[in-house]
């Protein structure tokens, strides 16, 4: 079995050295999955370039949440689901039912995020092969051709540390105990 190194800012590779430092300062610690990319310091600001890009996109908060857990969920990602799950409950507010729902991958109680998680499932496990009829329900649901692209970004996002996760069999950090998920 391939072990993966879980870096701190003081023993990572230099270049991702002071990325891991700024993550510990934002958050107080250094997520697993981040501490795993930084044995490719490309992967790792391929990541947080991707967050800030997504971040800046036509997606809300809530709806970026909801995006990246039901493409986690889609992926079976152990460490993406309880992340997202925490940050949309803490970060974003989003409401308790609605983040259940998303990680049992069931009908979300509000119709708007409902046509959101469903053509985020879809895209994901139709690699893009949507009909027609995807896109004209979740176009009617209110989003638009660019939160379409977005929800792309979204799961571009969530391939890359999905499929990290499973690489690195990146452990559960202990501040996301609480939202552990099981495929």
């Amino acid at each position: 079995m391939t072990t993966f190194t879980f870096y701190s800012a003081d023993n990572a590779p230099a270049v991702a050295r002071p990325f891991l430092a700024e993550i510990q300062r934002e958050l107080g610690f250094i997520p697993g999955l981040l501490a795993g990319l930084a044995e490719s310091p490309s992967a790792l600001q391929a990541y947080l370039q991707l967050t800030e890009l997504l971040d800046q996109s036509s997606l809300s908060p809530t709806e970026r949440h909801i995006a990246a857990l039901s493409a986690s969920v889609e992926n079976r990602c152990h460490y993406c689901v309880p992340f997202h799950s925490q940050m949309a409950r803490s970060r974003a507010g989003v409401d308790e039912a609605v983040v259940d729902a998303a990680r049992a991958g069931q009908t979300l109680p509000d119709p708007r995020l409902d046509a959101l998680a469903v053509f985020t499932r879809a895209v994901v496990r139709q690699r893009g092969w949507v009909d027609e009829g995807a896109i004209a329900s979740f176009l009617a649901a209110g989003f638009s051709r660019a939160n379409a692209l977005d929800v792309v970004l979204a799961i571009t996002l969530k391939t890359l540390s999905n499929y990290a996760n499973r690489l690195m069999q990146t452990p559960l950090d202990e501040a996301l105990t609480a939202e552990a998920w099981v495929a």
